[in-house]
């Protein structure tokens, strides 16, 4: 696949994910959180879809920067502005490639993640989406440099989301309105990282399925 498809190919499972999870990724939400995630995150990517044939496909940098766009304005929360920003930081890194190396989709993750620091004012630790984008970008680069393809890779990627995800059950909450809860917030994952780990783990089911390595 091209850029633009293989773009359009993850934002579309990114979307199709967060609507199919709004129930559990709210539930995940509301035990620290006030549990609006879910919902947010559904709405905002509906909002993505119905406009989805229209976004600017002159190359995958644009096409990944409008989709931001629409998503930081109409995602509820905070969650618009860091998940906008993501895309429009990795949008900026891809720039007009016309395909996608293994080396450039981890810049574009380690871009993502520096917009998600700085909007967020929050880094790895702190029980946030970072706790489980983080450890997933490591091990995908690990996986490019050991010259691993594209369907080994995003296995490993997704294994590793899951298991720094589930890790976040261990962590006190110091950002977000689940800050407030202190050591209340140890003992149930950050939603957050879970949703990164869910859909990570859904780019590579459907990648599987479709053969889009080939």
């Amino acid at each position: 696949m091209n850029a633009v498809a293989q773009t359009e190919f993850v934002v579309r499972s990114i979307a199709d994910t967060a609507i199919e999870n709004e129930k559990y990724f709210g539930d995940l939400d509301s035990v620290v959180g006030d549990g609006d995630f879910g919902y947010s995150l559904a709405r905002g990517f509906e909002k993505l879809l119905e406009g989805w044939d229209g976004i600017d496909r002159s190359d995958a940098g644009t096409f990944l920067k409008r989709c931001g766009m629409v998503i930081s304005s109409r995602i509820g929360g905070t969650s618009g502005p860091i998940w906008g920003t993501a895309f429009l930081r990795a949008g900026t890194a891809c720039g007009d490639a016309a395909e996608l190396s293994g080396e450039q989709v981890v810049a574009m993750l380690r871009a993502a993640i520096d917009g998600i620091k700085a909007r967020g004012q929050s880094d790895v630790g702190d029980k946030t989406l970072l706790d489980a984008l983080v450890p997933m970008t490591d091990r995908l680069e690990q996986e490019v440099k050991a010259g691993a393809g594209a369907e080994d890779a995003i296995r490993a990627m997704a294994g590793a989301a899951r298991e720094a995800a589930d890790a976040t059950s261990s962590m006190v909450a110091k950002r977000g309105r689940a800050a407030y809860t202190g050591e209340r917030s140890r003992g149930s994952v950050d939603a957050g990282a879970m949703a990164v780990a869910v859909i990570t783990e859904r780019i590579s089911e459907t990648w599987q399925k479709q053969g889009a390595a080939s």
